[in-house]
């Protein structure tokens, strides 16, 4: 399933592995969203649904 539609309506992208040369890094600057590349576990911890606030600019994704 090709991804990268979805970011139409995301307001930002979490993924646990990547960076900053990833196509999730790339394709989220496009859309001027931001993005946490490379968490490692953000899967296992964000549940569909749950509010976060995501500073790409420090790499920081926590609980809204």
């Amino acid at each position: 399933m090709a991804w990268t539609p979805l970011f139409t309506s995301a307001a930002a992208v979490v993924t646990d592995v990547g960076s900053a040369a990833s196509h999730a890094s790339i394709i989220a600057r496009e859309y001027g969203i931001p993005a946490v590349v490379g968490c490692g576990d953000a899967t296992a911890r964000l549940m569909t649904g749950m509010r976060v606030v995501v500073d790409g600019t420090t790499g920081s994704v926590e609980p809204a």
